[in-house]
């Protein structure tokens, strides 16, 4: 990494003279590893949560889903209350139990 650093800014200085490099080439230097993780680490990431919202978003009574703390259940209802979207999962038998729509982790059966 260094080595590729001191190529970019014109190389290492010679002997007796100044260390200053090309500023250009630093500009380009900070542009491509900015570029790279953008590509391999923010854009997935935005790519991801926009799936996980639209997923959210669709959810309907009858799917059966996965909250972030592992319950496993079938939506009942939707609702708000204060500005919270809730969904009422039935988990068992007259069990119903009232979650969050931001933590539901997973939809694994869609109702059609």
């Amino acid at each position: 990494m260094i080595l590729a650093w001191m190529l970019m800014a014109g190389g290492a200085p010679a002997d007796g003279a100044q260390g200053g490099g090309n500023p250009l080439s630093m500009l380009f230097f900070f542009v491509a590893i900015f570029l790279i993780f953008y590509l391999l680490i923010i854009r997935p990431q935005q790519k991801r949560a926009r799936e996980h919202r639209q997923m959210i978003e669709g959810i309907q009574r009858g799917d059966r889903v996965v909250t972030v703390g592992g319950l496993i259940g079938n939506v009942d209802s939707t609702k708000e209350e204060n500005g919270v979207q809730i969904v009422v999962l039935k988990i068992a038998e007259n069990t119903k139990v009232e979650v969050a729509r931001g933590n539901i982790q997973q939809v694994l059966v869609r109702q059609r």
